[in-house]
């Protein structure tokens, strides 16, 4: 009976990834395999097969025959890093299995360094989440469409649209599971008219609310349904098109989203806004693949 490996846990758990990267070595074998095929390859520069080995003491591989050398993390975000690769998987893997995100603080204690760096290596991550995050193909099928307000609280001001000191997010749901957000300027209709184009197919039904800025989307080519909240509706049933229009998936998101900054990151400075939405949404994308998710961020480095 052929015993089963820890990489194949479908959950992945802690005692898997430590089974699976018990050392500094098995993390740069594992680069290895990711960015170069292995071990075992044909020289760049003298073409004959080899088996690369390691170099005491050093992150790089050294061809048998004439000694050329590989640096599996050059060009990467671990490039000269004086932080043990372990402690780099990990909060990678931290990334992965959580659900609210992971504050610089809580990496600061998990991995045994300063803020500073804690917080490099967080905001780090989350450029590889946009990296692994991308892909070709245009949210299609049925998409909803809904933005948001995020940001701190403001004593006796206006909530929501028109709010004062937020910044404005836009999220685009595929009922088929692929999501996307983006941070956006405003709300006209040039705007919104700009981030559905580029990342929705035409012929598309899509469902939004009753902002008038939506207005646009059946002159584009696409099937539009507006649930009007401000009548105290949440959902309704084309009987001609046999869709129901509605916008919870994406709704659901931003609650989580909002949540897990109140209560992981306290707040997130607009700036980097764009950073912790591409984390958030790489987590939905792949919210069903754990293990690939961490594979995912190596193979983006």
């Amino acid at each position: 009976m052929t015993k089963k490996s820890p990489s194949a846990s479908p959950e992945f758990t802690v005692r898997d990834f430590f089974a699976r990267f018990p050392t500094e070595e098995a993390c740069l074998e594992h680069i290895m395999a990711v960015r170069f095929g292995g071990t075992l390859m044909d020289c760049p520069s003298c073409g004959a097969e080899g088996q690369f080995h390691k170099l005491r003491d050093r992150r790089v591989y050294a061809c048998p025959h004439c000694l050329f050398q590989i640096a599996p993390t050059a060009n990467t975000i671990l490039h000269d890093t004086r932080t043990p690769l372990v402690s780099w998987f990990y909060a990678m893997y931290l990334f992965c299995t959580t659900r609210h995100g992971v504050s610089g603080k809580e990496l600061q204690r998990q991995l045994g360094v300063t803020y500073k760096t804690a917080w490099r290596i967080g905001q780090q991550i989350r450029a590889l989440t946009t990296k692994a995050n991308s892909f070709e193909a245009l949210l299609s099928g049925h998409v909803e469409l809904d933005e948001a307000y995020v940001g701190g609280r403001t004593s006796g001001g206006k909530r929501g649209r028109g709010a004062p000191n937020k910044t404005i997010v836009m999220g685009l749901v595929s009922r088929d599971g692929q999501m996307a957000a983006e941070v956006i300027p405003d709300v006209k209709k040039d705007t919104l008219r700009k981030v559905v184009l580029d990342k929705v197919a035409p012929g598309s039904t899509v469902s939004t609310d009753e902002l008038y800025s939506y207005n646009l989307l059946t002159g584009d080519g696409y099937q539009h349904g507006a649930v009007k909240h401000g009548k105290k509706e949440y959902a309704f049933y084309d009987y001609k098109t046999g869709v129901n229009h509605h916008v919870n998936s994406v709704e659901g998101f931003w609650r989580l989203f909002k949540a897990s900054i109140r209560s992981t990151h306290v707040a997130i400075s607009p700036k980097y806004m764009q950073r912790y939405l591409d984390e958030f949404t790489f987590r939905a994308n792949h919210r069903d693949r754990v293990n690939g998710m961490f594979d995912l961020l190596v193979g983006a480095l």
